[in-house]
């Protein structure tokens, strides 16, 4: 079956509508944190002080997303997307008003934090949404991951460049304004349509066997924390190195080529051989994470070369977060899976929060272009850690299921849920009672062909 039939069958399975709004509700998410930056900026004249505002936000997004995600689960998403949505539509129109009104520092703070923690999530919520609606069918979730991951990086690229023309064109205010239109649009639309599960009514206690900790996964958190503080430090970086350069509403358009190239890199990985095992692409990336921060500490003398210096760093953060998503799947039990891709994001955006602080003292204290000198720190801690840590002995790829049913599904499936720290079973769908070993062949072989998993990134 082609790239192109699995998209199609994806697509009809979801409906276009869903998808489309499923954009439009992501949108804000890629849009506030830039947005955020260069209103509060624009109004203090002070980067310092827009960082700790975008921080805030930052900090509330990594502490509302677990708590959001859980009461989804067990309320349902249509009631907690409702919700949400109109507490983020509503924070995001305080923040305009407080920055513009020139209130004090802490009266924009508040609603920053609050538009943090009142994320409706869609981008996990769907992602959710698409593994249900495949009900066991390995190939088409696979599918439909891949199809939510070009939505993804559509939403990554489109977010900053839209707050850049709109800050040029109009002013910073308007890029909130249009977040908190797209909230209230396309996060309600979301939350509305027909595909959205109910929720469980409550949760059940976890087994030993689910602990979610381990060392494997502790060190991805590390990693992609790193990878947030090179996001944080950037991003005050282009905002305060266009602003010397008298050309600040060219910061959304810049970092949005971020997002640009990475998402072209996202997918060029897809097609990387199988052989070339996701340990060794974790050292290689980071390499060149490392070797391409480098090139914005000579990139200050003017918009072009700024541009070309983020659009090859781009091309390093892809493969960075497709791998690391995938040795996830290879070291938390399946039953948290959803849980520890979660803590992952958050730990991004806890570390960019720190990056935005830090580089932002920087630029205020030192030079517009010093938040990038954090950048590379953050690049070359992250190659030290894949160089030491990152081997096939400690991300084993995950065993394929046993001839008898067993299964990762865990106690929902009747199986036992695999221990962090030992070869997980593969992610699969519960065996269903009917199934013999040799019904089962053909969903084995797909599964040793495409070993590599599909994460968001991927096409």
């Amino acid at each position: 079956m082609s790239v192109v039939t699995k998209f199609r069958s994806a697509a009809r399975l979801t409906g276009g509508g869903v998808l489309l709004w499923s954009l439009l509700g992501r949108l804000p998410n890629a849009m506030c944190p830039i947005g955020t930056l260069l209103l509060v900026t624009r109004n203090t004249d002070s980067v310092w002080r827009g960082s700790v505002v975008a921080g805030a936000l930052a900090v509330g997004q990594a502490a509302g997303g677990p708590l959001v995600g859980r009461l989804a689960d067990r309320r349902g998403q249509r009631t907690v997307g409702l919700v949400t949505a109109i507490v983020n539509t509503l924070a995001l129109l305080a923040l305009v008003a407080a920055s513009e009104g020139g209130l004090s520092l802490g009266a924009q703070i508040a609603p920053a934090a609050l538009i943090g923690l009142s994320a409706p999530l869609v981008g996990p919520l769907s992602r959710s949404r698409w593994v249900r609606l495949a009900d066991g069918d390995a190939e088409l979730t696979t599918s439909m991951l891949s199809l939510d991951g070009i939505v993804d990086e559509i939403s990554f690229t489109a977010g900053p460049a839209l707050v850049g023309l709109l800050t040029t064109l109009v002013s910073p205010a308007a890029g909130l304004l249009t977040a908190a239109a797209l909230v209230g649009v396309g996060a309600t639309l979301f939350a509305l349509h027909p595909t959205a599960p109910p929720g469980t009514g409550g949760g059940s206690r976890l087994r030993p066997a689910e602990r979610l900790m381990s060392t494997p996964y502790v060190l991805l958190l590390a990693g992609m924390a790193l990878l947030g503080a090179c996001f944080g430090s950037v991003q005050v970086g282009v905002t305060a190195t266009t602003d010397a350069l008298g050309r600040p509403g060219a910061a959304g358009l810049i970092y949005g080529f971020l997002g640009f190239t990475s998402a072209f890199a996202g997918i060029a990985t897809a097609a990387l051989p199988a052989r070339w095992e996701l340990p060794a692409r974790l050292r290689a990336g980071t390499v060149l994470l490392f070797a391409t921060s480098v090139l914005l500490l000579f990139s200050g003398g003017g918009v072009a070369a700024l541009t070309a210096a983020i659009g090859c760093l781009g091309v390093a953060v892809a493969p960075q977060m497709i791998t690391m998503f995938g040795l996830v799947e290879r070291t938390v039990p399946t039953a948290r899976l959803g849980e520890a891709m979660a803590a992952l994001v958050s730990a991004i955006i806890l570390a960019q929060s720190a990056g935005t602080f830090l580089g932002g003292w920087a630029a205020d204290h030192l030079a517009p272009d010093a938040p990038f000198r954090i950048t590379v720190v953050a690049a070359a801690a992250a190659l030290l850690l894949a160089a030491f840590t990152a081997t096939g002995r400690r991300y084993p790829r995950r065993a394929p299921v046993a001839a008898g049913g067993a299964t990762a599904g865990g106690p929902a499936a009747g199986g036992a849920a695999p221990v962090p720290g030992t070869v997980p079973t593969s992610k699969t769908a519960p065996s269903r009672g009917g199934e013999s070993a040799q019904d089962m062949e053909p969903a084995r072989a797909r599964r040793e062909e495409n070993e590599e998993p599909v994460q968001p990134s991927r096409a």
